[in-house]
Order: C-alpha cells, then structure tokens, then sequence
C-alpha cells in the first residue's frame, strides 16, 4: 500500500526550472554598529537606504502617509538594519514593554527574509519602538505563521519627537542560507507597521492583492560574500528543580499530602553543521512548558481538544516539518530522556528529522462521529522523517514518514503531498496518506473494562451479546481488525483574483487510517468542500477599508456512503473605523447524532438526524493604544450530545485586553455557553481565564494566571444523569521569567490545581507545585 504512495508521486511531478532574477546589492561594511536605538554612528551614511512607503494592506499600493527608511548593511557576520520611523504625532505611538511575540498590536518595524530566495518560506524580525522583538515563520506551503520560532539577534529603539528608530543586529548563523556559491542571494522585505484608525501595512515594494502568494513578490538582494560559517555550535545546559504535593481528596484522609521533590540537570546542544543543516540534540530534557495552556471548554464536545506547541526544542525549524495535515503534533511526545532533531535545506532539498522516546504513551483513538485519547503507563519510541523538493517556484513535491512504538503497539504512517502553482491566482494541492497500526492488549484493556464486565475476551469484531461491556466508538475502532491499515487522501484547488476567490477541496481518510504522532481526530470519513469568496476595497476617505462576502457548502458521509453531516454557511465582515471588525454569519447543518446501539459502527437505522441553525457574530475593535476588546456571539439549534437531541445553544465570549501604563496588562476572556431543550436548561457553563502581567523591562516580568471553570448540569433533564451535577475546577500560576535570550533564561513558579464536585461542597486543591529552571546558551 505504501508503495503505491510512493509510485504515484512521481504523476505529481511535471517538469519545472529554476527562474532568475536581478538582485540589489548590499554593501559589505567591516564594522559593526552599537545597538542602542541611535543612528548616529558614521557606519549608517555608509549603508543602502531603504524607502519604505507603500500601503500594502488594507489597501493595495497607495502612499504611505507618513515617511520610514531603513538603512542596510553586512559584515560578513551579521545584517545590521536602522529604521527611521517618523510620525506627525510622536504621542500616539503604541509602544509598551511587554514579553517577546506579544507585542503584534504596537508600533513596528523589521523586515521579513527569504533566506534560501525559494519562495517556500520567510524568517520574520519585528521590533517595537521600545525594543521588544517578535519573530516567527511564515511558511508558504501551509498558509501559516509560526511565532514559537525563537531565534538569538539584538535590537533596541528609542521614541524621540520626531517618531522613532530602531536598530538591529541579525547574527547569520540565526538564518538557513544555501552557502553553496560566493555571492548569496535572499528576498527580503522591509516592514512598518502603523496602527491608528487603521492598521496600515507599509512596505519597501509593491504588493498585488490577486496573488495568494506574498513571499513569491518579495524583491531579491545579493552580498554576503564574506559570510563565514564557523562552529556555529550552542550549548545550553539546565537545571529544573521543583517540588510537588498531592492528594487524594475523593479519600477518607484528605490532608495526606504525598511529597515528591525533583532535581533534574539537562542538556540541549545546537550545531549548526553549516548555514543550511543544523543538529539539535537534548538529554533529560524538562519538556515541560513553562506558562499555562489557555483554557478551553469541553462540555458537549466528542472530540479531543487540541493544544499548541510551546517547547523549545522541537519549536526550531518547525515549519520544515509541515505539511497540509498535521501529521506530526510533537505533544504526544510527552516526557523524553533523550530528543535528536536534524534539518537541512540546500538547493531546493528540504529534510527534517526527529528522534525521542517518552516514558509515557498517549494515542488518540479516532473515529467519524467523535475521538479519545488513550494513556497508558509504558515506555515508548518516536520518530519522523519530512523531505521536500522544490523545482523551481512552481512546484513543490513531499514525503512525510512517523514511526510510533510500543510493547506490542506501533504505528507507522507514510504521506506523500504536492503543491503545484501554475499560475500566480491558481493553486493545487495533493495529498496521499497510508497507515498501518497495530494494538496491544493494553489497548483492550483500557477502553473495554467497564464497570459492568471484563471485555478481554471480546473477538475482533463487535457482537451485541456482550451486554455487560462499556462500548464507545474508540473501543469498537480498536477491536475491529479491518482497522489496522488504512489509506487517505486530499485534493484542493483555489483560484484566487483580486476581487474573488473560489474554492473546492475533497478530502478522504479511511476507517483504519491512523496518525497517532500527529492529530488526526477524524477517520471513516470523505467530505467535499465548495466555496466562494467576494471582496470590496474602500477609497481612502471611505469610513471601511474591506469588505468579503464568504459561502461555502460541503457534505461529508462515511465509507459506507452514509451521510455524516451536510452544511452551509456564508457571512459578511466588514473593518470600519478605530481598527474594529464586524463579521456575521449563519449556518444550516443536517448532522447524524449518537449511535442508539453503540456496539455497531453503521449509521443508517443507527442514528438519528438533526438539523442545525445558527447565527452567529463576530466583533472586535482597537479603540485606544493598548486596548482590545473582541466579543463573540452564537445562538441557534445544537445538538445536545449526551441525550442525542436538539437543543437551543447560547454562546458568548467575550475578550478585553488593557494596558495600564507601560508595564502593567490585564487580559481577561470568560466562555459562556448555555444549552436548553425540552423548555428547561441542560447545562450552563462558564470559563475565566485572566492573566496579570507586569513587566518590568523587555527581559523580565511577573505574571498571574487563573483559570476557573464553572459548570452546573441539570440532572433532571438528562436521559442517563452519570454525570455531576455539579463541576467547579480553579487553577492559578504564579510566574517570574528573566530571559536574556530565548535560550539564557530563568523561571520561577508556583502552580496549584483544586475542583469541586457533587462529593464535595467547595473546591478543594489535589495537588500544588513549586518549581524554578535555570538554562545558559554557549555560544561557540
């Protein structure tokens, strides 16, 4: 089956060449700048000037209203960059001191580089006029930005009357680049940013709106001549230490706290072989994140929630890893002794590849109408494997390869995807998958004893006869032996114009299909997607800059050929004044709900049908600096899972971000959802989630965070009341972070978690944990 993957890659590879362009050149300066926001250094005069004057968005190539010059240089070690931001009106220049990559609403400057000159993806440097630096990814492939990507360069800036400037040192050896021939080649683009009324886009070139693609216009520079690699080797050892209590609150003795204290030396080490192909290597590793997951709600949901990537080590060069699935979510690799990362990109070639093993194992059983994660306590072993080809800008072909084992368990799949563009407006994307796991009784074990029965002798089929047994899709996916190998695949065609855009993409993953080292949540399932989209510019005077009408329909059924769910939907945004957005929509859904005998998988005769209507809206507006506040509203039919009916849903989320001075930020964001049905409530839930951070300068801050969840069921209306009625949860983290840079850090904290449910009549804390990680970056 793999094979066939392998053969039908080569159909997606027409042919293509590289194309040419003429490059500005740098100059090369043998001196380095002092980064303290000045430009008055003589090293500057001798720099390229840089004119960055073109609104690129929300509006397409008009004239910047106020004037930006960034000078340019390299040493043959690093680019140094000035700008020169002036404003009208120095006193509404939105600067605060906050934590790096949080600093996206302010005033900035930077630049955005292609390193490789392939079109593929771009490093991204921005710099407030405080100095504080976000940097990120964006990848080309996949449409998206990664800001976890942290990377070692030096900036500064200073406000004065006239605006602003900012300096920057950007170190060489931050950057991928082909060191293959003399003279290098890059695209670059250099940046402001100008919130006001507007949040204008300004930029160094022009920028047209109807190519989807905005690194393939980015202009190119040629210099580096002298660029030198050297060792390029960074040695960051560790020290965790932490302390945890907890205890069994549902017990007899309650304040029997069991004590466990942690010392943990680690190691991470970073070669950069040569400029294109770096080694990243770690032992005992605290994988660990540091801050807090922002809290979700998973009440009436039969899907796994999904949480976001914060460690460093598989953080770096990320974006090679990618593709149009998330086929590698490195946070099923939970608690590693040992990680061993490789990446390299040279002359089109792009490779990535990971080892680790995890004391832990958790896999994600999926299935068509809901998903569960199984853990189990045993050792187990990862590893991936990511190639890409690019011929020329036009055509991209890639193979993604993920091993997962265990005692008796494994999974492996293989995944071969394209990205063709033969034009600048039209783009196609393929993607082929094909998987082969194999279970343990472990496995067994854990999802089919119930309460009720011992399942261990269950066949590998489903059979009503075994009455006594606890069944859920999850279980029956596992017992079936026709799950245990499994193909896929995806196809996706956009044609993209100034004005409108159209869509449509048909995606396939069979029954056995597993991805247990990505997140693949959906299996047993192909759904086809059609959609069209309609955009309106405003003139310059005009109270709105945008406007898009959107509508799409798909319909989705399982292998069988029975209908899964069937929807619509369409909205209207438009952004006005004070940086606000105004979007609303509605949505018409048939969708299957719970099987009524959950020891068979079909769905006709096994289902019920639903309809769903909603409407809904979405709002957001910057009024003031350092203020945002976003509101979001759904109301409508849902279906209510845990009686299998439809109800009347009530959604609100409501978000408000303040800064009060330059230091001090409250960010608040409470979820409230209410179900009703049958004229009487079902649930009523509600989230808080706050965070107060004080940040003292751009290296250091004190952050709390408390997340409370509220969630009051009414037993009385549920069919099978085997749930509380009542849940209260309350987790708090207390933080201090010194950061010279992303890898040179310190942190302190304490954390602590409590709930509450009908057993107990307040929240009362299970466990508390204090902890501090010390980490120092040798740069060779």
């Amino acid at each position: 089956m793999i094979k066939k993957i392998l053969f039908a890659s080569f159909v997606l590879i027409p042919l293509a060449a590289h194309c040419t362009e003429s490059a500005s050149q740098l100059p090369y300066i043998d001196q380095s700048a002092t980064i303290d926001g000045e430009l008055n250094e003589p090293v500057w005069k001798q720099a390229k000037k840089i004119t960055i004057d073109n609104i690129t968005w929300p509006h397409e190539n008009i004239p910047s209203p106020v004037k930006t010059s960034a000078y340019v240089y390299e040493n043959g070690t690093s680019l140094f960059i000035g700008f020169q931001a002036l404003d009208p009106e120095p006193s509404k220049i939105r600067a605060f001191f906050r934590d790096r990559d949080r600093a996206w609403d302010d005033d900035l400057v930077g630049i955005k580089i292609d390193s490789f000159n392939n079109n593929r993806s771009a490093y991204q440097f921005f710099i407030n006029p405080l100095g504080v630096q976000q940097d990120s990814i964006e990848n080309e492939l996949t449409n998206s930005e990664s800001t976890s990507w942290d990377g070692i360069w030096d900036s500064a800036g200073k406000i004065h009357t006239t605006g602003y400037t900012v300096e920057v040192e950007i170190p060489l050896r931050v950057l991928n680049f082909d060191d293959s021939t003399d003279v290098k080649t890059m695209a670059m683009e250099f940046l402001r940013f100008y919130p006001r009324n507007e949040r204008l886009r300004l930029s160094n070139m022009q920028l047209t709106h109807a190519n989807s693609c905005w690194i393939c216009q980015m202009p190119v520079y040629s210099g580096f001549e002298k660029a030198k690699q050297g060792n390029n080797i960074a040695i960051i050892p560790s020290l965790v230490l932490g302390k945890s209590e907890t205890r069994d609150i549902d017990g007899s003795d309650i304040n029997d706290w069991d004590s466990n204290n942690n010392t943990e030396p680690g190691l991470d080490v970073k070669w950069a072989i040569t400029p294109d192909m770096t080694l990243n290597a770690t032992l005992n590793p605290d994988f660990s994140q540091v801050e807090a997951d922002t809290g979700q709600l998973s009440v009436n949901n039969s899907f796994s929630l999904f949480f976001p990537e914060k460690r460093a080590f598989f953080l770096d060069n990320t974006d090679y890893f990618s593709s149009y699935t998330n086929l590698i979510h490195t946070r099923n690799v939970a608690a590693p002794d040992y990680g061993v990362k490789f990446t390299s990109n040279k002359q089109g070639h792009t490779l990535a590849a990971f080892i680790a093993n995890d004391e832990h194992l958790n896999v994600m059983i999926p299935g068509n109408l809901g998903s569960r994660v199984v853990t189990l306590e045993q050792k187990s072993d990862n590893a991936a494997l990511r190639y890409r080809y690019d011929f020329g800008n036009t055509l991209s072909v890639g193979t993604t390869a993920t091993l997962r084992q265990s005692d008796n368990y494994s999974n492996q799949l293989m995944s071969i995807d394209s990205k063709y563009q033969p034009t600048s407006n039209d783009t196609l994307k393929l993607q082929l998958f094909a998987s082969d796991t194999e279970y343990s009784q472990p496995f067994i074990d854990e999802l089919c004893d119930g309460e009720n029965g011992d399942c261990d002798a269950l066949p590998k089929t489903p059979c009503e006869q075994f009455k006594d047994c606890d069944y859920d899709e999850s279980t029956l996916r596992v017992l079936n032996s026709d799950d245990t190998t499994g193909t896929g695949y995806l196809i996706n065609y956009e044609h993209n114009q100034k004005y409108w855009r159209m869509f449509g993409s048909y995606r396939n993953h069979g029954a056995g299909l597993r991805s247990d080292l990505g997140f693949m949540s959906q299996v047993d399932f192909n759904k086809l997607v059609t959609g069209f989209e309609y955009r309106w510019y405003g003139e310059k005077d005009n109270w709105w800059n945008r406007a898009n009408w959107y509508s799409d329909w798909d319909i989705t059924h399982n292998e069988d050929g029975e209908l899964l769910e069937k929807e619509v939907q369409t909205n209207f945004a438009v952004n006005g004044p004070l940086q606000s957005k105004l979007d609303v929509g509605i949505e018409h859904r048939k969708r299957t709900g719970l099987r009524h005998n959950e020891a068979q998988l079909n769905i006709n005769n096994n289902t019920d049908r639903f309809t769903e209507n909603r409407v809904w809206t979405y709002m957001e507006f910057k009024p003031l600096s350092g203020v945002f506040a976003s509101l979001n509203l759904r109301t409508g039919n849902k279906l209510d899972l845990k009686n299998n009916r439809l109800g009347k849903q009530y959604f609100a989320r409501p978000v408000i971000n303040v800064n009060l001075g330059k230091h001090f930020e409250v960010r608040l964001r409470h979820t409230y959802e209410k179900l009703e049905a049958q004229s009487s409530d079902v649930y009523t839930a509600n989230l808080t989630d706050m965070r107060l951070t004080y940040q003292f300068n751009i290296h250091s801050y004190l952050r709390l965070a408390v997340i409370r969840t509220d969630i009051d069921r009414n037993l009385a209306n549920y069919i099978d009341a085997d749930v509380n009625a009542t849940y209260k949860g309350l987790s708090t983290q207390l933080l201090y972070s010194y950061k010279i840079n992303p890898q040179t850090v310190f942190f302190a904290g304490y954390s602590d978690n409590g709930y509450q449910d009908d057993d107990l009549n307040k929240i009362i804390k299970d466990n508390k944990t204090f902890f501090a990680k010390f980490s120092y970056a040798w740069l060779i």
